[in-house]
């Protein structure tokens, strides 16, 4: 990992150019770290580089796993950690470029185990609701209950899974991780967390590019319409079998709803953009709060002058690796 360098930031801002541009100018290679553009198909819906942005440089994991498959982060970081190391051995360097904070955070801290998960106990906590899930997360975790989002019932869940698969408070469990997010665990148990494994850069390097809020909402509001005018609707009606984690992909819902003629094409359009504004806020406040890298504002700085930074800063961290 000492020959990695991590281009994120909120959905929109431009970061899938600007880390294709750079890994053709060094001759690198890039690794994604989306939740969504990691599925094969969606392809308008989840907002996959264009055709033309792919072919400036080899990427892996875009559309690299079926719709029908679930995901996590152990399994993204075991198939983005074997991409990097293929990368590297091929004497090139490898830009992560991506906006999911937790498959970005696996990468740059590590993993740790916890007990594996009890698919009886998930069953059970899913029949209950969210005032019941927070109600006995307080009582096991008070400090934990009062940062979660009650409203939320996925992150309700996995915290109190996790506080009665391991009897510690899961707060305790994810010390030094602050603000936003409940951390997923897969199937054996595994949470992302700050540890001190080898496998883990002590000093990750990388940069965290944004736009004025205005200028990325625009930008938003573009791109869903672009998604409708290109065919996203249809894309999502020849749907076949899909995932539980890929059920999340921001905009799916609405769309089906809209298929069901419960909303009209104006209102679905409107929610989508505001579900990925609302999403946008989301991932810049955790990239400033869960990363050290550098912040770039692409509102403040043309293109060409935030790929010579770039370029600069991976250069010196490949010299350096």
């Amino acid at each position: 990992m000492t020959r990695v360098f991590f281009i994120v930031g909120p959905t929109a801002t431009g970061k899938s150019e600007l880390a294709a541009e750079i890994a053709q100018r060094l001759g690198a290679e890039i690794v994604g770290a989306d939740a969504f553009q990691i599925y094969r198909g969606l392809d308008l819906l989840t907002a996959k580089p264009e055709p033309a942005t792919l072919t400036k440089a080899p990427h892996h994991l875009i559309g690299a796993v079926p719709l029908s498959e679930e995901m996590n982060v152990e399994k993204f970081r075991a198939a983005a950690t074997s991409a990097i190391r293929d990368i590297q051995a091929c004497g090139k360097p490898a830009i992560v470029a991506g906006g999911s904070g937790l498959y970005v955070k696996a990468l740059t801290h590590g993993l740790s185990r916890l007990p594996s998960a009890d698919r009886k106990l998930r069953e059970e906590l899913e029949g209950k609701s969210e005032g019941e899930l927070f109600a006995r997360l307080s009582e096991l975790d008070p400090a934990g209950a009062d940062k979660i989002d009650r409203r939320n019932k996925r992150r309700l869940l996995r915290a109190l899974e996790v506080c009665l698969l391991s009897g510690k408070p899961f707060s305790a469990q994810r010390t030094q991780w602050s603000g936003t997010g409940i951390l997923p665990v897969g199937p054996a148990g595994i949470l992302p967390a700050i540890s001190n494994r080898q496998d883990a850069p002590a000093t990750p390097n990388g940069v965290v590019v944004f736009r004025e809020r205005t200028e990325l909402y625009d930008r938003i509001n573009h791109r869903v319409e672009k998604m409708f005018a290109d065919g996203a609707v249809e894309e999502v009606r020849a749907l076949g079998a899909v995932s539980a984690t890929a059920e999340k992909t921001l905009g799916l819902r609405e769309i089906r709803a809209l298929l069901a003629g419960e909303i009209s094409t104006a209102d679905c359009i409107a929610k989508i953009q505001q579900a990925t504004r609302r999403y946008a806020k989301r991932q810049l406040t955790w990239f400033q709060r869960q990363t050290n890298f550098q912040s770039l504002n692409l509102s403040l700085h043309g293109s060409s002058e935030a790929i010579e930074s770039i370029v600069q800063n991976v250069s010196r961290v490949c010299a350096n690796g």
